[in-house]
């Protein structure tokens, strides 16, 4: 890659500066500072003042297990050295992180395809406005998209070495440490080793090449696992609890979860402006029913039952036991009365949200996109950034239907499918966790430019 980058200095100079000011336009125009970064920002915080992993309390810190610790531990670092809850420093970095993303994927599509490709490759990375949002937000984005990124250039190289019949473990150990790096981050990263795990072990099985696979899978799984033992072991220890990941819900084991609730907007929730209007608000803020779309009831009885559930819930923002068991009375009956849709179309139209909705979340457009009551610039912001969406979607598709991709594309194809299955079986579809999947989606769509 180093001998490529050089051989190619005069493009690859011009498409970093490019990368880095789209980076910086978002970064000082609409930098993205969420309460999510808050709650990570304080566990680094006490963990760096007073050696404590947890959340600040009215009197003390209380240890906690809700968060995974890379990225407190990233933010941890970035203020030991800049100051605590710099987090303009840490925009900043991740600016650089991300246009390191851009080469790696770049190298992807050089072993996968050809040069061509990997400049190809290297110039939607860096042009790419969904990377370039998310490394303006103090969020796990930016570094769960560079480990994805280094653990499937890792895996194509032992994969590559495998076929050369000269197999090397140095690639096995570095997609492991990737791979653990992305879990640490957030527990869905533990899609990357099911999907590379599944390949490898099929590859071996196919080639009849048990020993060389075996011994590649084994230290795959062994490195990327290893790192959440002191995790797990600490929480065991300090919290009473084996949690070797974190909550799906990120919350403290005395904390309700109201899964009443949850399963009953799942039984009707398809986009990511409801999960804003009436998941998001859940518990603490007013819920606004007129914001409920029809599909939610089945029938005016129904109707009525869930208007006086949510009326209930208005009135003091809180969720009991017993209001939650009415939810997930709704939840059953409606589950009950079109299994198919619940299980099928639901998720189905839930993905499809995810990967096709313009992507303006950090950005003050308009959730609402299409009713176009926004202001004008926002409004053409959103439809541009969503016809970027279909480009970026679009030329990929149209690169695996014209066979356009060749070494190993199926393993891609395979970690892209299996967290798209898993983010339809979410009740909060939020575009940005797709966003894992555009190394993938950049090194297909790049095949296009080959003739050109």
């Amino acid at each position: 890659m180093r001998h490529f980058v050089r051989q190619n200095a005069r493009f690859f100079l011009l498409a970093t500066i490019a990368a880095l000011g789209l980076r910086l336009l978002f970064i000082f125009r609409f930098p993205g500072v969420t309460s999510d970064s808050f709650v990570y920002g304080d566990i680094a915080k006490n963990w760096l003042q007073q050696g404590v992993y947890g959340l600040s309390g009215t009197v003390e810190v209380s240890p906690t297990y809700i968060r995974l610790p890379g990225y407190p531990a990233f933010l941890a670092w970035v203020f030991a050295i800049f100051g605590v809850e710099h987090y303009r420093a840490v925009l900043l970095l991740q600016m650089f992180i991300d246009v390191g993303t851009c080469f790696v994927i770049a190298d992807i599509a050089r072993r996968t395809m050809s040069v061509r490709a990997a400049k190809a490759a290297f110039l939607l990375s860096a042009l790419c406005p969904f990377l370039a949002t998310y490394a303006a937000a103090a969020l796990t984005e930016t570094l769960e998209i560079f480990f994805t990124s280094v653990a499937l250039d890792c895996a194509v190289v032992g994969l590559q070495s495998l076929d050369a019949d000269s197999p090397q473990t140095t690639p096995w150990i570095g997609c492991g440490a990737a791979v653990a790096a992305a879990i640490l981050l957030r527990p869905d990263g533990g899609l990357l080793l099911v999907a590379i795990a599944l390949y490898l072990a099929w590859r071996s099985a196919r080639k009849r090449d048990y020993a060389a696979g075996l011994r590649s899978l084994t230290i795959l799984v062994v490195v990327a696992l290893a790192p959440l033992l002191p995790w797990a072991l600490r929480n065991l220890h300090t919290l009473h609890r084996f949690e070797p990941l974190a909550p799906r819900y990120a919350n403290e084991e005395d904390q309700f979860v109201p899964a009443g609730f949850n399963k009953w907007v799942k039984t009707w929730i398809i986009d990511y402006a409801s999960v804003e209007e009436i998941y998001w608000p859940v518990p603490g803020e007013a819920i606004d029913v007129s914001k409920l779309p029809n599909r939610a009831f089945d029938s005016e009885e129904q109707r009525t039952e869930t208007m006086e559930a949510l009326a209930d819930y208005n009135r003091e923002f809180h969720i009991t036991p017993e209001l939650d068991a009415r939810f997930m009375a709704l939840a059953t009956q409606r589950i009950h009365h079109a299994p198919l849709r619940y299980y099928l179309w639901l998720p189905l139209l839930r993905i499809a949200d995810m990967w096709l909705r313009p992507r303006t979340e950090t950005l003050p457009a308009d959730t609402r996109w299409w009713e176009f009551n926004d202001e004008p610039k926002w409004s053409a912001l959103a439809i541009s950034i969503g016809l970027i969406g279909i480009f970026y979607t679009g030329t990929a598709m149209w690169s695996l239907l014209h066979r356009r991709v060749a070494s190993h594309v199926n393993m891609l194809l395979l970690f892209v499918l299996l967290r798209t299955a898993f983010l339809g079986s979410l009740e909060n579809p939020e575009p940005r966790y797709t966003l894992e999947c555009y190394p993938v989606v950049i090194v297909l769509a790049s095949a296009v430019f080959l003739r050109l």
